[in-house]
């Protein structure tokens, strides 16, 4: 901290000596006036105008003349040479003048003029290049020094109560704060504690949180660095990186190094493109030696997290290195309800707040999401002046996640907004009156983002496995939307392009994927592996012949066509019903799943089509809904 303050100050103390040595160069040349030419001011002296003088001799022999007039002007003037009837000028017109010799720059003045430019230069040189390295200790050579942020146990408070929504993670986790609590437990039974721990998940669900937390709960040094810091344009500086690193862990063992984004570094050696020796391969190569050179007694852990595992090099997953995968992934229904509840702890929440159902209404959010969803909560509250974070507000703010914020501006023609509403009618129609599908819960005819209205489901539970029938009916609720548009008004709208991509996505993985059509059979035509790693698979072929091509394809034309069919069979039985919902749409914007089956008593309602405690009434702030776009 000493040395970095002491270079800043010395390069500024640098700049500042050079400017001064310059300014005061001009200072003895440049002087205040206006400037005449010599003649003019003989004129003036001769007119009687000239007040006092000073007379100052100049390089090349030449003289200054500084003037003040009677009017308290100042004038300025050369001569180029050396006027001797000046002098007898200045006393018949009673002139007061002085004269000054010039003045020789001192030894350290005259080094300050010659050598200024090259010290302010080098000054500038060193400051730069230490803000590039960040400002290291050790000056140009800490290049090589880690990056990594350390948080000792005394500044580290965050526990396993502070993570939430991945209890069987936590429960893989806690042997390592066993050991790193009592390591002779481990050790005198001849055991050994896995050198590292993979965290793989999707975005946000915790991991980075989980290896804090790790810290927390054993009370052990936590030192944080990302993939990407390893990597400079300088050859071999992420490897001396890595070694700083891990030599820093081993002083301050028992400890934990937690490396996030590893696949920055950890992808696949020699990947097809360039030489082998490169930079990122190096850093790569180090990691493993420094994981392999652990000793047993080191009671280091190292923890990585990723979310492209299978990008990662084979060395790096081996016994020895990365012991144990630990997946992180997104919270069911029960851990998001807990994650609402740890963020909720923060915010002022109304006790009517039902945070079961808010939690059945984010399906597929991870836990970054849902602390998202309680701030833009809160932020709405406040800018509404409430004491507290209601249904309503958590209701919006969870659709301002998913689609965006509202946009009562935007302004539609009423054929627009009529066909809106029957494209959004069709939906809700098909929602309630086919039974394998999701619930009703909202439908809305507001723009909200990019789309222009949402009917939205409200799952009853989660799911992991689901049905051909499933799928099939899903499809079908999908496809009402363009049916309702050609039913009304003889054709359809571009709107319904999402729901079309959402059907045929559905359709070729039915085919190509999950082998639920009897003429293809139980065979998987595609690989889920949807992004080509560089250097693998660049050479596979397709696994299966054009004449196989076209029969998926015609297959995926059969199903679309028949949800089609099942889609129009059903508006068209209840097309009164359409025209009801639609109309009404029309008036309210808004309707959530109450409203709607209060208008169809004669459609039984669903188990779990439940809406939120505070619906919104026409002269509050309606709450859109969330999924397909009209």
């Amino acid at each position: 901290m000493n040395n970095q303050w002491f270079s800043k100050v010395a390069v500024w103390l640098v700049i500042a000596l050079v400017l001064f040595t310059v300014f005061k160069q001009f200072d003895r040349t440049v002087v205040g006036g206006n400037q005449i030419a010599y003649s003019d001011f003989l004129d003036e002296v001769a007119a009687q105008r000239i007040k006092s003088v000073t007379l100052q001799e100049a390089a090349g022999g030449s003289t200054e003349i500084l003037a003040v007039t009677n009017d308290d002007r100042r004038l300025r003037s050369t001569a180029t040479y050396l006027d001797r009837g000046l002098i007898g000028d200045l006393r018949n017109n009673n002139v007061k003048f002085d004269v000054k010799q010039r003045e020789e720059p001192s030894l350290l003045m005259s080094i300050l003029v010659s050598w200024g430019p090259m010290l302010l230069l080098i000054g500038v040189w060193i400051y730069f290049m230490r803000q590039m390295q960040g400002g290291g200790k050790g000056g140009a050579f800490s290049f090589g020094k880690s990056k990594a942020r350390m948080l000792d146990e005394a500044n580290n408070t965050t526990t396993f109560q502070d993570v939430a929504g991945c209890d069987e993670a936590k429960e893989e986790v806690k042997e390592l704060v066993d050991f790193l609590k009592d390591p002779q437990k481990f050790q005198k039974l001849g055991g050994r504690i896995p050198r590292g721990v993979l965290l793989v998940g999707p975005p946000g669900t915790g991991k980075t949180l989980l290896a804090k937390a790790i810290a927390g709960e054993a009370k052990v040094p936590f030192f944080s660095i990302s993939g990407s810091d390893f990597v400079e344009m300088f050859v071999g500086v992420g490897a001396s990186r890595v070694r700083d690193l891990f030599e820093q862990g081993k002083k301050s063992a028992p400890c934990i190094i937690f490396m996030d984004e590893i696949d920055a570094v950890g992808r696949h050696r020699f990947t097809g493109l360039g030489g082998g020796h490169d930079e990122r391969e190096q850093t790569l190569n180090q990691i493993l030696v420094e994981m392999d050179g652990f000793d047993s007694n080191d009671e280091v852990i190292l923890i990585a997290a990723t979310n492209r595992p299978d990008v990662l090099d084979p060395a790096l997953l081996r016994p020895g290195r990365f012991d144990r995968r630990i997946a992180v992934d997104m919270p069911d229904c029960k851990g998001r309800e807990a994650i609402l509840r740890v963020h909720a702890k923060k915010v002022v929440v109304d006790k009517k707040v039902d945070l079961a159902v808010l939690a059945r209404r984010t399906p597929g959010f991870s836990g970054a999401d849902l602390a998202n969803v309680i701030n833009e909560a809160a932020l709405l509250a406040a800018r509404r002046n409430k004491d507290c974070v209601g249904m309503i507000e958590l209701e919006e703010a969870i659709d301002r996640v998913m689609a965006g914020p509202e946009k009562r501006s935007r302004v539609m023609t009423d054929r627009d907004r009529r066909v809106i509403a029957y494209h959004e009618s069709g939906h809700a129609v098909l929602q309630m009156l086919i039974p394998e599908v999701h619930p009703l819960h909202k439908v809305s005819i507001l723009p909200r983002g990019m789309a222009l209205g949402y009917t939205m489901q409200l799952p009853t539970e989660d799911r992991y496995l689901t049905t051909r029938t499933e799928l099939m009916g899903e499809m079908t609720v999908l496809l009402g939307g363009r049916v309702a548009e050609e039913m009304v008004f003889g054709e359809g709208t571009n709107g319904a392009s999402n729901d079309l991509e959402r059907v045929t996505k559905v359709a070729h993985l039915i085919i190509s994927r999950f082998g639920m059509n009897e003429k293809m059979g139980p065979i998987v035509y595609e690989s889920d592996e949807q992004q080509v790693f560089l250097g693998r698979d660049m050479t596979k072929s397709r696994g299966y012949s054009e004449e196989t091509a076209h029969e998926i394809d015609r297959e995926i034309r059969k199903l679309v066509d028949e949800c089609y069919s099942r889609a129009r069979d059903v508006i068209t039985e209840h097309k009164h019903d359409l025209d009801r919902l639609a109309t009404t749409l029309l008036t309210k914007e808004v309707m959530n799943a109450d409203e709607v089956y209060a208008m169809f008593p004669h459609i039984p309602r669903k188990k779990g089509a439940e809406s939120p405690d505070e619906a919104p009434t026409p002269d509050k702030t309606p709450v859109p809904a969330t999924t397909e776009a009209a």
